[in-house]
């Protein structure tokens, strides 16, 4: 209880700092003032103010007198003060304090002075004589005795005696009291408050303050306390004639007694025993007889009174604190008196005592594990009584009681394990289960308790580590857990205190561990052991507890051992046998079995049913037998009495029914106690008859049904001569009758629902198992163990904070639970916990409200006033952003959230485009651009549906309009501010990020984002339009690629994913639309932001352009000049990465179908120019591919004829690149490869002159000739390749004569108009034939067809002799041929080709020649041959007969040195 501070000051119990020292004089007065104040008072008096004369001579009273002799020595002291025994100076005070023919007034005014002096520090550890001097004041203020005049003035004197006492305490020099006077000290204080009682309220709550003042006095004083007196201290916990709360011998205290309006003072040395505000008649017997009791029981110290003699420490503490538990035995059924406090007196006297053993613990701290009578106290009496009364009524006791256990657990954990696991099992969670009867109020005391555990550094981490991985303890933080997550449920809305205390517990566990991730990353491995054989590990314990490498491993394989014993223990109480089997495949015991193992299995194993356990151990099977001896042999009986240790041995099972079982069990159990204590029983008989004596008489006590019980001398009688004849000392068997006789045995735990009962049997076994049990581990284990709890803590918790968020509306409330979701994601992605990540974002996404079907436009104001949504809202994406790489298919509802946002135009214009890295690659052209330099009418067309405004400004104006014919309203100040909430909510989500930096997403994850965005883009929601649907599917494509370009780095864990997407759209599309638009120009910018960082990708990339060739002919015409444009753009970016025939097939296919398209061909033709001009990217594997382009474009007609002109340049330009490739392929070394690069060569070559011979039939004049001569260029032009006799044997008769048949049937079939100059071309074509039959002149004479060849040039001459078109002849032709003839016979002249051979046979070379030739020109051979010369060619004859081969030898002349 407090007390206001003014009362304190009145009172003198605030202590004022004095900042000097009195000087000698200054003393003299001071002490010369109070003499006067006393002696005024005392003259006051009737008795003291009459003198008294008997023949002329005055005799004044020993008290005044001494008083007046005092006076004439203080002034002569001045200087010698310090040199003054303050004995002198005060005895006369302390004479009137303990004179009991003082009145109450003049009492008061002396312990004021003493209390002046003690105030000012006179006295001090150098002062002479201090010792004696506070050992005077002492004994002269506990013996204090007055008359009481008034109620008034006796409660004054009360309270100076506190302040007096205090004064003592409190001065400098109070270390030279001895344990006695203190003693003496807290016992007058004690009997003090128990007379305020029936006083004051305020002289009640001074003397419960003044007590606290001094507990915290004496017990701060006991970390600085010497090892001497601490050994002391161990002689004996009582000590004679100063029991605290037993007034002593010379001690005596006044009580009221009214006689003539007067009190006077008498002692009562037998009234006040231990009792507070009770009336005596009631208190005195229980609570004095109580302390008389523990007297007597606890003999006396070896030591006598002489500890209680030095200075005070360790031995008064302990009195004091066995008195103060003490004060907690007596609290039953006592009746409180209509005068006692209106304070319950079942409440007050506990609270009181709890609040004093409060402040000791506080001020003691953790030197109580110092001082092993003190801890004693506290593990065995103190906890019990803790126990005790944590299951009170009383709120207020409860709660005190969880303050001490708080400062126990603190300070003293590391000793009481066991203790603290009974106050959590058996208090705690036994009263928040509410089927216990505990009343909401204790429920709600018993929860802040537990929370404000939870909030300890270290404490989830101990409690696990100590208990859940201790075999013999009960999982305290699995319990805890499961407690604390079904507390949170509301069972009724709206939220208890209840409900928010156990969410603020969870959420403290939760934060812990997330707090701890990552600040000991030490790397052990924590899977879980596998057992491969037995090994007894049922009292292991491991002893170094340094290195967390070493201890870290045996408790996780404890752990996993009590995780599968625990199993074990479901199989064994259900089928022992089977059991015990299901152990040993889990090599949790041995195979075969021993009866150590078994016997340790049911001693240290938690969970098992007694009863079973009980029947086993009772069984008459030898196995059994052999099991149950070995079981007793695990008891530790030395120092108990026989009672206490037969409690602790049947707390361990229940004893069997039947009497041959009951008499196995005990033969055990006194074999067992026998040979641990052998000298109080003659033999193992003596100690198994007493114990089944106990049994008996346990039963015959305690059973309702027994009438007549069994009398102390009854049991003493029948026991007689059992102890080897000779009969037990009969305050042995006293103390066995009576101890049975308060305390039941009892045969099994009383249980309720798994929840233990602690009794005093029960408790004795918990103390005396706590003595063998492992330590308690005290350190920091940092986040060793949190996979393991939060896996137990993990899915009770979601399932509990999501229901609390639900029914919450408190901002607070909400915050906190907003709190454990971040923690419980930050644990799931630190564990990689993806699963429960995932059931995470699923329930939070349903409170964002945005995935409600009816969220509409008129949700936005909703939305911005919804505190919950919104904070639910930043939670869903602040988990996205931190934790995405553990989400996978939470990833669906993120997605749904952010569509809903987009419908409702709440996200950012340039969400998809922002989401883009496009700061490290190179500009891709902007669509606006193309659309303004290109042709109006080629862009969109009228069918393309424009898209629909996404702005909020334009969302709220729909929303607001209520008539299309009116104008919109402007939305009010609230919608305005509830848009403001809105948008800054969307703000704080930061969704871009999640996109921006999806490339840091892990691989599963950023697959399953992109597998939600496209199955959103499939599932439009019921009663969606066409273009919200579509708005939908565009958004979603956005982001896919945006996903796409940001994660170039592996591109393939998307890429089908994302190609199949688009190519069902751009399938599925018959007419140009938006989502075809940002299908087909998304697939075009991924190539060119790809390409130039994936070359291994490159035919991948270009492979799915050809999805754009399967484009519906109306779409395609739409997009062809945009797509050409983006086309040339990635040509000219990465035509140096293109090198595959597949890649360019692509490619110049896109660029072929240009040639026809009115606005695209140009930048298609540009495109084709880029690749082949000066053949720059010119390769083998796109020669081909490029000639064909290069031929459509020739052959077009869209455009102006230049262009076609310009294609067939290109082409014949191209004849470079193939002899540049041949003379490579005479440096290779591998001449396989050499050969085969030769042939392909030729195939080209073949290819471009059959290419331009097609376009040598165009229709158009300048084509047609343009073509032929570039036909030329590439056969005259091919020096540097070696084209074989057969392949150009092959190029004249599927080109030469196959054109000049073609244009001779041409021309006399089509009109002049439709070919015009058809003349000249044919003119061209001749000449291209004589100058290709001379440029291959060298090679084609070794032919054996060589002389076909020569007479089918003849015959097409002949032809074009005689050819007329339109019934004409041409005149230009006509001379030509012969011209022509004339220079290729001259060549073959000079190259000893054609000469002159024998007549026989009529079929020569030379015959033949000049046989067709006069059908041409018969004055040929003349001009070639004269006379003469042939004359003189004939008579040499070295020509054979016949159409052979040129012989060796022969050079022809090159086409340029001859003439025409």
């Amino acid at each position: 209880m407090r007390c206001l501070n003014g009362q304190n000051e009145a009172y003198g119990l605030v202590k004022p700092t004095c900042t000097f020292k009195p000087s000698g004089g200054a003393l003299a007065c001071i002490v010369n003032s109070e003499i006067g104040a006393v002696l005024a008072v005392m003259r006051r008096n009737v008795r003291w103010g009459v003198q008294y004369a008997t023949d002329d001579e005055q005799m004044e009273h020993s008290l005044i007198k001494s008083f007046k002799e005092l006076r004439k020595k203080i002034f002569s002291w001045q200087h010698e003060w310090h040199s003054v025994d303050p004995v002198v100076y005060l005895q006369p005070f302390l004479d009137v304090i303990k004179s009991d023919e003082t009145g109450a007034p003049i009492t008061g005014v002396a312990l004021s002075s003493v209390y002046k002096i003690l105030n000012l520090e006179i006295l001090d550890l150098e002062t002479v004589n201090v010792d004696v001097t506070l050992h005077l004041i002492v004994d002269a203020v506990t013996s204090c005795r007055f008359e009481v005049t008034d109620p008034a003035s006796e409660e004054v004197v009360l309270m100076k005696i506190f302040q007096v006492l205090l004064a003592c305490m409190k001065n400098r020099a109070s270390i030279n009291l001895n344990n006695h006077h203190v003693c003496s000290i807290i016992n007058t204080c004690f009997r003090i408050v128990h007379q305020a009682s029936s006083k004051s309220e305020l002289l009640q709550r001074i003397s419960r303050h003044t007590m606290h003042e001094l507990i915290r006095c004496i017990f701060s004083r006991l970390p600085n306390v010497d090892n001497k007196q601490h050994i002391l201290a161990e002689g004996s916990r009582s000590y004679p004639n100063t029991k605290v709360g037993v007034p002593a011998e010379n001690q005596t205290f006044e009580d009221k007694q009214y006689d003539n309006g007067h009190n006077s003072a008498e002692s009562d040395n037998n009234k006040l025993d231990g009792s507070s505000d009770v009336p005596a008649h009631t208190v005195a017997v229980k609570m004095g007889d109580k302390i008389n009791d523990i007297e007597q029981g606890k003999a006396t110290t070896p030591n006598g009174d002489s500890s209680m003699m030095d200075p005070y420490g360790v031995p008064c503490m302990v009195e004091i604190l066995h008195f103060l538990c003490s004060l907690l035995n007596v609290m039953e059924n006592v009746e409180t008196h209509p005068r006692s406090n209106p304070i319950a007196y079942d409440e007050d006297v506990p609270l009181f005592a709890l609040g004093l053993i409060n402040s000791a613990i506080e001020l003691g701290g953790a030197s109580f594990e110092s001082h092993p009578k003190l801890l004693s106290l506290i593990q065995d009496e103190l906890f019990y009584n803790l126990v005790q009364f944590g299951l009170s009524m009383s709120p207020l006791i409860l709660s005190t009681v969880c303050s001490i256990v708080l400062n126990l657990y603190h300070y003293l954990r590391a000793k009481l394990k066991l203790q603290l696991e009974a106050f959590i099992s058996c208090v705690l969670l036994r009263i928040l289960q509410s089927k216990y009867g505990a009343s909401y109020q204790q429920q709600e005391v018993a929860m802040e308790a537990l929370v404000d555990l939870c909030r300890q550094p270290t404490f989830v981490s101990e409690i696990f580590a100590n208990y859940d991985c201790d075999i013999s303890c009960s999982n305290v933080f699995e319990g805890l857990s499961n407690l604390l997550s079904k507390s949170a449920f509301p069972v009724n809305s709206p939220l208890s205190a209840m409900n928010t205390l156990s969410l603020d517990g969870l959420v403290a566990l939760v934060q812990g561990m997330a707090d701890r991730i990552g600040h000991d990353s030490t790397g052990l491995d924590e899977g879980e052991p596998e057992l491969r054989e037995y090994y007894p590990f049922w009292t292991l314990q491991y002893e170094s507890h340094g290195e967390p490498r070493h201890w870290v491993p045996f408790i996780h394989r404890m752990k996993h051992i009590k995780r599968k014993l625990m199993i074990g223990v479901n199989h064994f109480n259900r089928e022992p046998q089977k059991g015990l089997e299901f152990l040993q495949a889990l090599y949790l015991l041995p195979d075969p079995l021993d009866p150590q193992s078994v016997a340790h299995f049911f001693r240290y194993t938690v969970g098992l049913d007694k009863a079973v356990v009980g029947d086993f151990l009772g069984s008459h099977d030898e196995f059994c037998i052999q099991v149950l001896h070995e079981f007793a042999r695990t008891f530790n009986f030395q120092g108990l009495n026989l009672d206490a240790a037969l409690r602790v041995f049947l707390e361990t099972f229940r004893l069997p029914g039947e009497s041959q079982k009951i008499m196995r069990v005990l033969e055990a159990f006194a074999e067992s106690y026998y040979f641990q204590s052998p000298n109080i029983f003659a033999d193992v008989d003596s100690a198994l008859l007493l114990s089944y004596a106990m049994i008996m008489l346990n039963t015959d006590l305690h059973n309702a049904q027994v009438k007549k019980k069994m009398r102390e001398e009854d049991f003493i009688r029948n026991n007689r001569s059992i102890n080897g004849g000779n009969d037990l000392p009969r305050e042995y068997l006293s103390e066995i009758y009576h101890s049975i006789l308060d305390n039941e045995i009892r045969m099994v735990p009383e249980q309720a629902a798994g929840v233990a009962v602690m009794t005093r049997s029960h408790w004795i076994g918990l103390v005396h198992k706590a003595r063998e049990t492992a330590p308690f581990l005290v350190r920091d284990f940092g986040c060793h163990f949190d996979y393991d709890m939060f896996a137990i803590l993990s899915g009770p918790s979601i399932a509990a904070i999501s229901v609390v968020f639900d029914h919450a509306e408190q901002e607070d409330v909400l915050q906190s639970c907003i709190d454990g979701f971040l923690a419980i994601a930050q644990l799931s992605a630190s564990y990689n916990n993806g699963e429960l990540l995932n059931d995470l974002v699923v329930s939070l996404c349903k409170f964002t409200t945005l995935m409600h079907p009816s969220f509409v436009e008129e949700s936005i104001l909703d939305f911005g006033d919804d505190t919950k949504a919104k904070m639910a809202t930043v939670t869903v994406f602040t988990i996205a952003n931190r934790y995405g790489d553990y989400i996978h298919s939470g990833w669906r509802n993120i997605v749904d959230c952010i569509l809903s946002l987009q419908k409702l135009g709440l996200l950012p214009d340039r969400l998809a485009s922002d989401a883009a890295d496009d700061l490290d690659s190179s500009p891709v052209l902007d669509r606006a651009t193309l659309a303004a330099t290109s042709s109006p009418a080629s862009q969109v067309p009228a069918t393309v549906p424009a898209r629909k405004s996404s702005g909020i400004m334009g969302r709220f104006s729909l929303l607001l309009s209520l008539d299309t014919d009116e104008p919109a309203p402007q939305p009010t100040e609230e919608q305005l501010a509830a848009r403001q909430r809105t948008l800054q909510t969307i703000q704080n989500c930061h969704i871009d990020s999640i996109f921006a930096e999806s490339k840091f997403l892990q691989a599963e994850s950023l697959a399953q984002l992109v597998h939600a965005l496209i199955l959103a883009r499939g599932c439009s929601s019921k009663g969606n339009n066409y273009l919200e649907d579509e708005d939908t599917a565009i958004f979603c494509l956005e982001l896919l690629i945006a996903i796409t370009l940001n994660n170039r780095d592996r591109i393939m864990l998307l890429w089908q994913n994302v190609y199949e997407h688009i190519a069902n759209i751009v399938q599925s599309t018959v007419m140009p639309c938006a989502l075809v638009d940002k299908a087909v120009f998304g697939l075009l910018r991924i190539c060119q932001r790809l390409l130039p960082y994936k070359e291994n990708l490159t035919d991948e990339l270009l492979k799915s352009l050809q999805l754009i060739l399967k484009l519906d002919a109306r779409v395609a015409d739409a997009y062809c000049e945009q797509i050409t444009q983006e086309v040339m753009h990635l040509v000219k970016a990465n035509a140096m990465q293109i090198r595959s025939h597949m890649g360019w097939r692509t490619i110049v296919s896109l660029l072929s179908i240009t040639a026809r398209h009115p606005e695209a061909s140009e930048v298609g033709f540009k495109t084709l120019s880029f690749i082949m001009s000066d053949g720059s990217y010119i390769l083998p594997t796109n020669y081909i591919l490029c000639l064909n382009a290069a031929r459509q474009f020739a052959e077009s007609r869209v455009g102006h004829v230049d262009r076609s002109v310009q294609s067939l340049d290109l082409m014949a330009d191209s004849i470079a690149c193939l002899v540049r490739w041949f003379q490579k392929t005479k440096e290779a070394v591998d001449e396989e490869a050499a050969i085969k690069m030769s042939q392909d060569i030729l195939e080209m070559w073949m290819r471009l002159i059959q290419g331009l011979r097609k376009v040598c039939l165009d229709s158009r004049e300048e084509v047609r000739n343009h073509a032929i001569v570039s036909l030329q260029r590439c056969l005259t032009g091919s020096d540097g390749i070696r084209i074989p006799n057969d392949l150009w044997l092959q190029c004249f008769d599927q080109v030469s004569f196959t054109l000049l048949d073609e244009l001779l049937e041409t021309a006399q079939q089509n009109s002049s108009k439709e070919y015009r100059s058809m003349e000249g071309s044919m003119i061209l074509a001749l000449k291209l034939l004589s100058k290709a039959f001379l440029q291959s002149l060298q090679e084609i004479s070794q032919s054996t067809s060589f002389c076909q060849l020569w007479l089918r040039v003849l015959s097409c001459m002949d032809k074009y002799m005689k050819m007329r078109i339109r019934g004409k002849r041409s005149e230009k032709i006509h001379e030509l041929v012969p011209e022509l003839l004339k220079n290729t016979l001259l060549i073959m002249k000079s190259s000893g080709i054609l000469v002159p051979s024998d007549p026989i046979g009529g079929d020569s070379f030379w015959q033949l020649t000049w046989l067709h030739l006069k059908n041409i020109a018969p004055s040929l051979e003349l001009e070639v041959f004269p006379s003469e010369e042939l004359e003189k060619l004939k008579e040499k004859k070295h020509v054979k007969p016949g159409c052979s081969p040129l012989p060796d030898g022969n050079i022809l002349l090159p086409p340029n040195e001859t003439t025409a």
